[in-house]
């Protein structure tokens, strides 16, 4: 499998971890949009970070990381959901001319979203857009906003996105207090091309081995949108026909465009009439035309 997610644990010590290794899923968000090599980085390497902290919480959901700001730079949203599956966005305006992530998103704010899909409570925080990398900004919001000590280290180019990632457990015994620094330490030598490279456990072998771990089953990862034309009924519903039939007077037909995929859903006269005139089946219910 060339795009997977790979856990594992320090067993000696209060330290977890990832590697993420994304190919097809990094080549399917680069084929439906023609992004400038700039922004390509920073959108690879937040798609490696959002599965690597999808991957440290039980979500039967997803989670959405959002950099937002005003500079060239407006807005980068990518979403992971708990199995692995990703879509990514981003808008900018005029030539990129900067590498660094504070220049090209301007006064910036960072917001994680998890979304728990399962009728529990979403949860949102935002935060002052502090680092000048996706990984630092990362770090400094895992440390101060959750508490939770992480390292993060990230690489992508034109065909992988990839990356590390360390967290110290919290209120677990310590048996090597200098485990944790000395953690960090030996992935300091990672190397970009290391982390675009090799898979998971030849890196493990390559950084830490003197230390005992213990490797998880990698697990598969893949691009996916849910939308659907059927959704953008729902939206359609949710409008009133009034509204909707004031859009069409005006413009002729009307054009939804996703922004993840790419994907264009029109609707003409007769498409929005149907979708006024048919019910949507519940159960124990018939289906009316």
């Amino acid at each position: 499998m060339t795009d997977t997610l790979t856990r594992f644990l320090f067993e000696n010590a209060p330290i977890r971890g990832g590697i993420v290794r994304l190919q097809s899923t990094w080549n399917a968000v680069l084929d439906r949009h023609d992004y400038p090599p700039v922004l390509r980085k920073v959108m690879g390497e937040l798609m490696a970070a959002s599965a690597l902290l999808t991957a440290t919480l039980k979500l039967n959901g997803s989670m959405i990381l959002q950099i937002q700001g005003n500079g060239p730079v407006s807005l980068l949203v990518v979403e992971c959901r708990g199995d692995m599956t990703m879509r990514a966005t981003a808008k900018w305006d005029g030539e990129l001319r900067h590498d660094h992530l504070t220049e090209l998103v301007g006064d910036g704010r960072f917001v994680i979203t998890l979304d728990p899909r399962d009728g529990k409570q979403a949860y949102q925080g935002i935060v002052p857009l502090e680092g000048n990398s996706v990984a630092e900004v990362l770090q400094n919001y895992m440390t101060r906003s959750e508490q939770l000590e992480t390292g993060l280290w990230l690489a992508c180019d034109d065909e992988t996105a990839s990356g590390l990632l360390l967290q110290k457990l919290p209120e677990q015994p310590e048996q090597d207090e200098d485990a944790w620094n000395r953690a960090l330490q030996l992935a300091d030598t990672v190397k970009p091309s290391e982390l675009l490279q090799l898979d998971a456990a030849t890196l493990l072998r390559r950084l830490f081995n003197a230390e005992d771990l213990r490797m998880f089953d990698a697990q598969p990862a893949a691009f996916h949108c849910g939308c659907s034309r059927e959704g953008v009924s729902r939206v359609l519903r949710m409008l009133g026909k009034e509204e909707v039939q004031g859009i069409l007077e005006e413009r002729g037909n009307i054009e939804v465009h996703c922004e993840f995929c790419n994907q264009r859903y029109l609707f003409d006269a007769i498409d929005t009439e149907q979708v006024f005139t048919t019910e949507i089946a519940t159960p124990g219910s018939e289906t009316r035309h």
